[in-house]
């Protein structure tokens, strides 16, 4: 039986980003159905005990740092260590990937193109045109989704899931959650893996 997956992102997480090509295989060789539903970093950071980037210990800033480069060598996944556009509002952003979920519309291929526009392609996602530019090249209806996302609606939708995430104790990016169990990060993927498989 397929299993449903709950993944839960911030659309400016470079750990986001460098999950996509192996939740992806993961995802297509369990068939199972994934939700995408990116949530807000700042209330994700205030709710739940983290700390933006710039108010960390330099310390774990420095091991932050460390990890990336060893993930991006070893995945073998190029990433800019430190984009032009980060961080950036993925607000908007997050909020056309549920549009686009609601629509019927690929939202997977938008969510990871977002990831993939910040940490490679130094795009600004905080900019509607841009998000327009890759809203098209995802083949989904970017002035349609770009419009639902600026409604009352969408807004309370973005909270709500919001919401949702942190009462499912979700607390950072990615986090996975299958039959109420969390599979945090991209490190854990191989778990998840496992779970889908038994």
């Amino acid at each position: 039986m397929s299993k449903t997956i709950d993944y839960y992102h911030f659309l400016v997480s470079p750990w986001s980003y460098l999950a996509i090509g192996r939740f992806n295989e993961i995802v297509a060789r369990h068939g199972a159905t994934v939700n995408y539903k990116p949530i807000d970093v700042m209330s994700t950071f205030n709710n739940m005990g983290g700390l933006p980037l710039p108010k960390r210990h330099p310390s774990r800033q420095r091991t932050r740092m460390d990890e990336l480069k060893r993930w991006s060598e070893y995945l073998g996944i190029p990433i800019n260590l430190q984009p032009a556009f980060f961080p950036a509002d993925c607000s908007t952003a997050s909020k056309m990937v549920i549009a686009a979920a609601q629509r019927g519309e690929n939202a997977g291929a938008l969510s990871d193109a977002v990831l993939t526009a910040v940490w490679n392609e130094e795009k600004n996602v905080a900019d509607n045109n841009t998000m327009l530019s890759i809203a098209q090249g995802c083949g989904v209806d970017g002035p349609a989704l770009l419009e639902a996302a600026s409604s009352d609606t969408l807004a309370a939708q973005f909270e709500a899931i919001t919401a949702q995430a942190h009462a499912a104790d979700v607390f950072g990016s990615p986090t996975y959650v299958v039959d109420g169990e969390n599979f945090w990060g991209q490190d854990r993927l191989d778990f998840l893996d496992r779970y889908l498989a038994r």
